[in-house]
């Protein structure tokens, strides 16, 4: 039995390649030590407040600065609305009606500007929401790098090429992985965070009436029951990643995977007879080895600094 502790310890590792950047020279967790101090605990107490009205929020804020960060850089970008200058990123086949929470960072942002206005990026404040979020859950804390600037534009073709699709093979993973600097182990580490959250029925239907031998029946017959077999019936039903405990971190994502009970074809792609089965066996046998792995970084995925970007006053359009 793993301890809590040493699985804590263990998921920061997961956590920290949402955070950090190959810049972090450029950034400092104590950016707005004099500028802003309360910056910090304001955010907070905002992201705490909304995961306390839904505990499926801790989910989705950590997946919004992922997918923010996959596409540009950490910048914001995916935060920006439709304009006659941009084409949002929000309603790419990836990010639609899937990726949420954009109004718990707009809560976020207006306290932060009634107390410091102009002064916290939106970039910041989606990772420092990853970090609440994650802690807020049982999962791990850690200081985040600051002094992210906001980007003005978005792109709506790269996310579309870059971001993940749930029927990704693990070739096309792999190679979207490492487009980003990112190795397989890191790939591996960044899936784990389905341990918490949920998925649509129209992501994960074909898996469970697939009848493949990829898949554990007992697990898809369960699954069947909240997602009809016809499309579109109970396209937006949702089940939860890890059925165990959905909202809590914990070591079932790389069990489950073993067990044929990924839900998503690209979690247990994974685990599928390739080149990344040692990586969920390792880390599903021993999860300290993660503390190895902490000092993977998010290699070329690097944030707007200094006088690239701006400061954005709302966060879905320029100022």
């Amino acid at each position: 039995m793993v301890t809590a502790a040493i699985f804590r310890a263990a998921a920061t590792v997961m956590l920290l390649v949402l955070s950090f950047s190959a810049c972090q020279a450029q950034l400092s967790s104590t950016f707005y030590g004099d500028t802003c101090p309360n910056a910090l605990s304001t955010i907070r107490t905002s992201i705490r407040s909304a995961i306390a009205r839904e505990r499926r929020m801790a989910a989705s804020l950590i997946r919004l600065h992922f997918h923010d960060c996959f596409v540009q850089g950490c910048d914001a970008s995916i935060l920006l609305d439709n304009s006659p200058s941009i084409t949002s990123e929000k309603f790419v086949t990836q990010n639609n009606n899937s990726v949420r929470s954009f109004e718990v960072i707009d809560e976020a942002k207006s306290a932060v500007e009634n107390l410091c206005p102009g002064l916290v990026s939106c970039a910041d404040i989606l990772a420092v929401a990853a970090r609440d979020a994650s802690e807020y859950v049982g999962g791990p804390s850690w200081t985040v790098k600051l002094g992210r600037k906001d980007s003005t534009t978005a792109s709506a073709s790269l996310a579309s090429r870059d971001l993940p699709r749930f029927a990704d093979g693990l070739q096309r993973l792999i190679d979207l992985f490492e487009s980003k600097g990112l190795s397989e182990r890191d790939m591996v580490a960044l899936s784990g965070s389905h341990t918490i959250g949920q998925a649509q029925c129209v992501t994960f239907r074909d898996r469970i009436y697939s009848n493949g031998s990829d898949i554990d029946a007992g697990f898809a017959s369960t699954r069947r029951r909240n997602c009809p077999a016809t499309f579109p019936n109970g396209n937006g039903n949702l089940a939860p990643l890890d059925l165990v405990t959905p909202n809590s971190f914990e070591n079932n994502y790389f069990r489950n995977l073993l067990q044929k009970k990924g839900l998503l074809q690209s979690d247990q792609v994974l685990f599928s007879g390739g080149t990344t089965d040692s990586i969920v066996n390792d880390y599903n046998r021993n999860p300290s080895t993660f503390r190895s792995d902490a000092m993977i970084k998010m290699g070329d995925i690097e944030p707007l600094t200094g006088s690239a970007g701006i400061i954005r006053r709302i966060c879905s359009r320029v100022n």
